[in-house]
């Protein structure tokens, strides 16, 4: 797709890749940047779908818009801070539709990234508010915070992993993150010892066997 401005330059960038380009002023998106993005989302959402085999999951355009504009102010807010401490949430709102499967991996799109820009924002500064909003985004979507240290005890892994797609994505990327701490998690633990079955060397060698009380 032909890019025409910050915002797309940046998404479509950073998803080929794997690069960032942060601009010296804070970019207002437009109705039609949304729409173009949300088109962009849509047929890459596909393209990832085909890959987990799932009929079940369309995407949500609002989520992935949305998490495009949260990964995108964020970058841009790691060198334009002047003034911006009023606009925090005005620029990293949350979503208002409710998160299901969905919406979560639609998200997901961008939210991927967010992880590696809260880490640099921490190290700048650890006491930044925008850090602490940040983690709250990625403990809701956790599923794009996997490998970052978040608190998720509140979570009801039985329930949260009750979709066999959206299971399978979660602990493909515990493994790829090599998540230690979700991965000693006795319900996760018993999942993924489950999958590797003889074969656990193989995959993860040094993650030890946690007892599960079923």
């Amino acid at each position: 797709m032909e890019t025409r401005s910050p915002f797309l330059d940046t998404i479509f960038l950073l998803r080929n890749s794997g690069s960032i380009t942060v601009f010296s002023n804070l970019h207002e998106i437009s109705k039609k940047e949304e729409q173009e993005s949300g088109d962009y989302f849509e047929a890459e959402f596909e393209k990832e779908r085909l890959e987990f085999l799932s009929t079940d999951m369309n995407c949500d355009k609002e989520a992935a818009v949305w998490g495009a504009k949260i990964l995108y102010y964020s970058a841009q807010l790691y060198l334009i801070r002047e003034n911006t401490a009023k606009d925090l949430y005005k620029l990293i709102p949350k979503l208002k539709s409710s998160s299901d499967i969905s919406s979560i991996l639609s998200a997901d799109l961008s939210l991927r990234f967010l992880p590696q820009i809260t880490s640099v924002l921490q190290t700048a500064d650890p006491y930044d508010p925008l850090v602490k909003i940040l983690e709250e985004i990625l403990t809701q979507f956790h599923y794009s915070g996997i490998g970052y240290p978040l608190n998720l005890e509140k979570v009801n892994w039985e329930k949260e992993l009750k979709d066999k797609t959206y299971r399978k994505l979660y602990l493909e990327r515990i493994v790829e993150k090599k998540a230690y701490a979700l991965a000693e998690i006795p319900y996760i633990n018993k999942l993924l010892m489950a999958d590797f079955g003889l074969h656990k060397d193989i995959y993860w060698r040094d993650l030890k066997i946690v007892a599960h009380e079923d």
